[in-house]
Order: C-alpha cells, then structure tokens, then sequence
C-alpha cells in the first residue's frame, strides 16, 4: 500500500513539475530568427522555461501579435522599424533589457547586372514599402553615390527626399517579403537579409553591394512594457547573447549575419 502511494505522490509531482514550467511565446520570421531561437531551447528548457516559437512570413504580424498579448515578444526586427510601427499603430512595444542579439547586413542584387557600374541611366530600383526598410534601402543606395539625400543623417527618408538623382532611377516600393521574387522584372533590389537568404541568395556573394557591420539596424528582442522585464525574457536574452549563440551564428551564416554582442 505504501508503495502505490509513494508511487501516486512520485506521478503526482512529475505532473505539477511539467504543468509548473514556464510557457515563453515568441514571433519570429524563418531565418535566421527562428533558427536562432530554436538553438537556444534546451538551454531555456533546462532552466524551467519552454519556449515556443511562433513563425511569420511578415513585419507586421509579430508585432499584433505581441501588442493583443496572444505573445510574449518577437525577434525580427531592428529599432527604427519599431519606432515607425509603434509611430503609426499607436502602440507602444518596447526593446527588452539587453534586446539586441544581431545585424543583417542589408544588400543590393540583381539578376540582370554584375556589377554596379553596369546600372543603367533610367534603371528601376525595387525598395522596401515601410519607412524604415525603405530608408535604410536609400541611405545604402546613397553611400554607393547614386542618389544623395536632403537629410543623409535622417535613418526614415523617403523618395521625396532624393535631391539628386544623376542616373534617373525609378523607385518601386513594394512589400520586403516580395522583393527576391521581383528580381526578374526590375534592374536592382534593395533586400533584407532574412528574405534574401529564404531565397536562397548569399549575401556575402551575391550582392552588388552590402552594408558595413557599422550598420544601426540591430536586430532586437521586442515586447510590450509589462512584459520587458520578465524573469524569463531575461533569461532568454541571456541565452541569446551567449557565447554558443556568437558561435552559431558565425559557423551557420557566414558573415550573412553578424552577432552584436
């Protein structure tokens, strides 16, 4: 008898136990966010917490998600875009203690030229449609000299802001998870690295050209104010900016994604 009741005590607690552990919700996009993410799961699971990785093909998505609180926090974006989002939906998601994890260098391709000198006078250069990507895009676009901005220390312009234009180009906004598919039907486009590697695209080879590790677009852990300081968004920061993460990083991406930590 006693036996069977040590027994039922010993399943009784394995069950709190599993019913105790924390449930942690992040958004994310692919690659790498959710590569990264899934990398660091056992090291949270061993410390209590299951992490729960919730993919999306969008930048607008991880953010709802987070802001109606059906998550936790996201990983996919940079600041300026969080700025720009929370400007315009009138929220107020926040960078979490630590938050910055990477950079992807954001780069410029073309199945159509080589080379940029071989860019043609009146050519079609395909952008980003948000503020911020689309300005990261111009501000990239203007360090190669082709076009100069009205404000180069502004992180937000737009076309309107273009005050020389010498080759001609015609800007395309569209939507960065469509841009890899427009390759074929415009000269050159300004792509996020997360969609440029879904598309099979290497940074470090096949872009024209690419941004510096200079680059102000770190990419952050975000969620709303009452969630930032959690025990276990800490302890996710402190899985993601470990030394196995650095290394997994650099082996997995080579150079395609740089740690900022």
């Amino acid at each position: 008898m006693l036996k069977k009741t040590l027994t039922a005590v010993a399943i009784a607690t394995l069950a709190f136990t599993a019913q105790a552990a924390d449930v942690l919700k992040v958004a994310a996009t692919a690659v790498p966010h959710a590569e990264i993410l899934n990398f660091v799961k056992p090291q949270l699971k061993a410390q209590g917490i299951e992490l729960q990785v919730k993919e999306f093909s969008d930048y607008v998505q991880p953010n709802a998600a987070v802001q109606d609180k059906q998550l936790d926090a996201n990983f996919f974006q940079h600041q300026p875009y969080l700025d720009s989002y929370n400007k315009d939906r009138k929220s107020d998601l926040v960078q979490v203690p630590n938050g910055k994890v990477h950079v992807e260098p954001f780069g410029a391709y073309s199945s159509k030229i080589k080379t940029i000198a071989e860019l043609k006078d009146g050519a079609t250069v395909a952008i980003p449609n948000d503020p911020s990507n689309g300005g990261r895009a111009l501000i990239l676009l203007a360090k190669q000299g082709l076009i100069a901005l009205k404000d180069p220390a502004s992180l937000t312009p737009t076309p309107l802001d273009i005050v020389k234009n010498p080759k001609k180009l015609k800007f395309k906004e569209l939507e960065a998870p469509l841009l890899p598919r427009a390759l074929a039907d415009v000269d050159l486009a300004l792509i996020n690295t997360n969609y440029a590697i879904e598309a099979k695209l290497n940074p470090t080879k096949d872009a024209l050209f690419i941004e510096g590790a200079d680059s102000p677009y770190t990419n952050i852990v975000a969620a709303r104010k009452d969630r930032a300081e959690g025990a276990d968004i800490a302890k996710l920061m402190q899985a993601l900016r470990s030394p196995e993460v650095k290394q997994f990083i650099q082996e997995k991406y080579q150079g395609a994604v740089v740690p900022a930590f």
